[in-house]
């Protein structure tokens, strides 16, 4: 009698083996996530144009020359998001170069607008690979990325999310104080080691060499903190270019913006959170405006898009371009791989 493995372990062998063909095409779900996106985002700009003489009224301008420092700023907080990535990576034992692992990280940025995020976790998976990290130990890395800077957003948007006029006399708003030592929880080695044995054991894979300890994931919550801190910064800069806001805003307009993140985190629909973000972030950025205009908001909302899309193609060029000279400077060597430097174990930090 032929007996067929379990449906999760041959789950998990196509999930091992992925990346050597192309993923299959899914025509309705893609056609529904960019429909999402676009009816969603196309509301904003909707919004705009119907209300432009009132927006007018109301201070909208166009100000280029704050675009400058928000250039400037934005990109620091991809860089460092790389270095978190990299940093979780020391934590599971893994330890990549500097310039391997902005191009693991980076190049596969713009592939977060495809809808379903295949490729984008596919790009990483195999970038990863290729520098000589197991698959398995990226997958937990990202695992562990998203949860932290759903956390730290979280926690960094905390007191803009309960002070918001629109939720006062609404007890449920308390409740985002409980995600930071959930997340804290849930990821300790403790409970997260036993967690992910079970789930790699339904799919046929062996348990993870490592997990993060519990200073480690209290380090990198901070880290990630702090890097909203960076990007509050260059958002604003972003938003003055279209009105103007006080600068005492500053950390409100960063908040409306890690509140958007974890709106589009939480939904999974459009590719990168285009819409479900940008529609969060202008609702949540108003507080920041005397007129307390959706309508302004929806005008910022779009200026910042565009920021961070011209940014993050200014990064990924620069990382490729890095990735290109590093891999020339090794070409001479005899390592293995599509150059540059293999990862090495390491100790966690």
């Amino acid at each position: 009698m032929d007996r067929r493995e379990p449906l999760l372990h041959r789950l998990g062998e196509l999930g091992a083996r992925i990346g050597s063909r192309p993923p299959s095409s899914r025509p309705l779900r893609v056609a529904l996530q960019l429909g999402v996106a676009v009816v969603i985002f196309g509301f904003l700009v909707l919004t705009v144009i119907n209300q432009w003489g009132e927006l007018q009224k109301k201070g909208v301008h166009f100000d280029l020359i704050w675009l400058l420092p928000a250039l400037a700023v934005l990109p620091v907080f991809y860089v460092l998001g790389a270095v978190g990535w990299d940093l979780i990576l020391r934590f599971l034992g893994f330890r990549l170069s500097a310039v391997r692992a902005q191009v693991a990280w980076g190049q596969p940025l713009l592939a977060r607008y495809v809808p379903g995020s295949v490729l984008y976790l596919l790009g990483r998976l195999v970038l990863s690979e290729r520098a000589g990290v197991p698959r398995r130990i990226t997958l937990a890395s990202i695992v562990y990325e998203q949860a932290i800077s759903a956390a730290s957003g979280v926690a960094f948007a905390s007191y803009f999310l309960i002070s918001h006029p629109d939720l006062q006399g609404q007890p449920g708003r308390w409740a985002v104080l409980l995600v930071v030592p959930a997340a804290i929880l849930v990821l300790s080695p403790r409970v997260f080691g036993p967690l992910s044995t079970r789930v790699l054991r339904a799919f046929g894979r062996q348990p993870l060499p490592e997990t993060m300890p519990l200073r480690g994931v209290i380090a990198m919550l901070a880290f990630y903190t702090l890097n909203w801190g960076v990007v509050s910064v260059g958002v604003y800069f972003a938003a003055r270019s279209v009105h103007y806001i006080p600068p005492d805003k500053i950390l409100v307009v960063g908040s409306a913006q890690a509140f958007g993140f974890v709106a589009a985190l939480v939904t999974l629909v459009a590719p990168a959170g285009l819409g479900v973000r940008d529609a969060a972030f202008a609702w949540a950025v108003k507080v920041a405006l005397p007129s307390g205009s959706f309508a302004v908001g929806a005008v910022i909302a779009i200026a910042v898009r565009a920021t961070l899309t011209v940014v993050e193609l200014i990064y990924v060029g620069a990382v490729t371009l890095l990735g290109r000279r590093d891999d020339a400077a090794q070409s001479g060597s005899q390592r293995p791989g599509v150059g540059g430097q293999r990862a090495e174990r390491a100790d966690p930090p």
